[in-house]
């Protein structure tokens, strides 16, 4: 009887497994393979970078303090964002119970003006969850064949974004911005082909409830010979946001009808006309163009809060990223300590307010300020520049700010 084989890895004989693979100077048996297998899944899952699991998983206290690192204000919809995106991966991380309650996936829809935080939102939580996280604009998105992108270019992105590990994709969060660009034009639905209202809006149905979508890898339209990626949406955690410019009207004239009475006229006059959005409700957003099976599949409506001048203050000072912080920042990489003087930032606030922007004109009306210091202070032997509010009125002056009004 001749000498048995052994597995080089394990040691057993070829009787005592299932199967033995011979090599050039060697063997491994079936179950070697196996474990080999997971070991190798395991650490390209590892390598991608995006892993979370039930111990790493914050609690919705910690995300928001996460948030408030970065963000100012919103509180309500730190709030609402911080327990939703902590049940959403707690739904994915559930074990099988014998009860076999399915907890249904909560997408997210923010509504809130300009410049008020809401992209900031989403890419803070993907960064404290450490998931793959895309942006996508809506307006960009068409019906297939029609000139635009495909909707399943939003599942292309997310991909790429997760080196093309698919698990890690399934995992991930999208952010749908721009999502009021995509309503149907009227009330009723159209009796013509709207392409890239509610077109879109129909289109985006099967990835918001969850189903295999078949991906091109490198986006653009789609192919009949061109190999797809199956991606399963079921675990993707979709947050979409838009300004819903003049929903407020939709409110008001909601309230409104509900008023029958002298009580019901005490409580009206109990409505904050400042801030009408945060009466918003999924009948105001079906009025705006939604059609109701996308309004369904996005089920935490929340709302952000205008920005008022403290809070506009505190922004450009206080986050761990500021703009202050940034410009400083790049300063001292030439070796020059920027500074800026109280009235200097109180000035950019109420630009800020002039030009009706939110946060987000901070930023052009520093770039403004800054732009000539950035130009010649690194060919300069100066270690210090401190910005003036007579420096900071002087540049805002020379320089046409009125392209930067939103009337």
């Amino acid at each position: 009887m001749g000498k048995l084989n052994t597995c080089s890895f394990c040691g057993r004989s070829e009787k005592d497994v299932p199967l033995l693979i011979s090599g050039i100077n060697g063997f491994i048996c079936s179950d070697c393979v196996g474990a080999a297998q997971e070991i190798v899944n395991e650490n390209i899952k590892h390598k991608s970078g995006f892993d979370v699991d039930a111990n790493s998983l914050p609690k919705p206290a910690e995300i928001k303090d996460f948030l408030d690192k970065y963000v100012i204000g919103q509180d309500e919809a730190k709030k609402f964002l911080s327990v939703a995106v902590y049940n959403h991966y707690k739904r994915i991380l559930q074990k099988k119970q014998d009860d076999e309650v399915e907890i249904e996936k909560s997408n997210i829809i923010l509504v809130g003006s300009t410049g008020t935080g809401k992209t900031l939102l989403a890419k803070t939580i993907a960064k404290k969850i450490n998931v793959p996280f895309t942006i996508v604009d809506a307006t960009v998105l068409t019906e297939a064949g029609y000139v635009g992108e495909d909707i399943e270019s939003i599942l292309t992105r997310l991909l790429q974004v997760a080196d093309y590990n698919v698990e890690a994709a399934e995992r991930g969060i999208v952010f749908i911005d721009e999502i009021d660009k995509i309503a149907r034009k009227g009330d009723n639905p159209s009796i013509t082909r709207d392409v890239s209202g509610e077109g879109v809006q129909q289109g985006l149905l099967k990835l918001l409830e969850g189903s295999v979508v078949l991906v091109p890898p490198q986006g653009g339209r789609k192919h009949p010979d061109q190999k797809m990626i199956a991606v399963n949406t079921q675990n993707i955690l979709f947050i979409c946001g838009g300004a819903f410019d003049g929903i407020e009207k939709k409110i008001a004239a909601r309230l409104n009808t509900r008023t029958v009475g002298y009580t019901a006229a005490q409580k009206s006059a109990e409505v904050d006309k400042n801030n009408m959005l945060q009466y918003v409700s999924p009948q105001d957003l079906k009025s705006f163009g939604l059609i109701p099976e996308i309004i369904g599949r996005l089920p935490i409506l929340t709302y952000l809060k205008p920005l008022d001048r403290d809070a506009l203050r505190k922004i450009l000072t206080e986050p761990k990223n500021s703009i202050i912080r940034q410009y400083v920042k790049l300063f001292q990489m030439d070796n020059v300590e920027l500074t800026f003087d109280d009235e200097t930032l109180d000035f950019i606030v109420d630009k800020s307010i002039e030009y009706k922007l939110g946060a987000r004109g901070l930023r052009s009306i520093v770039e403004t300020i800054m732009m000539d210091a950035m130009f010649s202070t690194p060919s300069e032997k100066v270690d210090h520049l401190n910005i003036t509010l007579a420096y900071a009125q002087e540049k805002i002056g020379k320089a046409n700010l009125n392209r930067l009004k939103n009337e």
